[in-house]
């Protein structure tokens, strides 16, 4: 009768909670993530800074001081030594400095057969002995020699003829002819009058204008 009793109250038990019971469902999780697969590639995305470098690798830092780069000092040029050859008239320039020639048969020392020396009108520097003169009649004053080392002769532009210059201060003189059987020296120098002065014999010759005697505070120019 007991046991009836307590079979009677676990039914009514169970009924009371429910027949069939349903099995609670438990999610298990891992404690250990899964990593992503990895790409091969390494992300550096966070190591890029957003400064720029120049080509040397140097960061260009906006708050740096800029330093200027070195410079040269430039040298001053030295002043040109100012030679003050003799004062010429526009004739004059025209004949010994832009090499032009005096009209024919109206030179000062055409004709002169007076003993003495020519001299260069613009330097001073003797250039011929009145021995040495002679009649051409080419219309300008003739000689067939000159003074040892007072002239120089250069090739003349026109390409044909050689050109005389003083070798002082490289004044146009005229031009230099040879083989036309004049004098026995078969050399004509055939020179503007104004291009010369005339030393008559027992005058003291004036002092020569030399390129080399400059002031002795001047300096000397500086070639480019």
């Amino acid at each position: 009768m007991a046991t009836k009793h307590l079979l009677f109250c676990s039914l009514i038990l169970v009924h009371s909670l429910g027949c069939e019971t349903q099995p609670i469902a438990m999610q298990h999780v891992d404690s250990k993530e899964v990593a992503p697969e990895s790409s091969g590639q390494l992300d550096t995305s966070d190591a890029n800074e957003s400064t720029h470098s120049d080509e040397s690798g140097v960061k260009d830092d906006p708050k740096a001081e800029v330093k200027p780069s070195q410079e040269t000092t430039p040298t001053k040029a030295k002043p040109k030594v100012s030679i003050d050859f003799n004062p010429l008239t526009d004739l004059e320039k025209y004949v010994i400095l832009e090499k032009g020639t005096e009209r024919a048969f109206v030179g000062q020392y055409t004709d002169t057969e007076a003993a003495g020396t020519y001299i260069c009108r613009q330097c001073n520097a003797p250039l011929y002995d009145s021995t040495s003169k002679f009649h051409s009649g080419c219309g300008w004053p003739s000689f067939d020699d000159e003074i040892e080392g007072a002239v120089e002769r250069h090739p003349d532009i026109d390409g044909m003829r050689v050109e005389i210059v003083c070798k002082n201060c490289l004044g146009h003189l005229g031009h230099v002819f040879e083989g036309e059987g004049f004098t026995e020296k078969d050399t004509r120098h055939c020179v503007n009058s104004v291009s010369m002065k005339f030393i008559p014999k027992g005058k003291p010759l004036p002092e020569v204008i030399s390129k080399q005697k400059a002031p002795e505070n001047a300096e000397e120019s500086k070639e480019d």
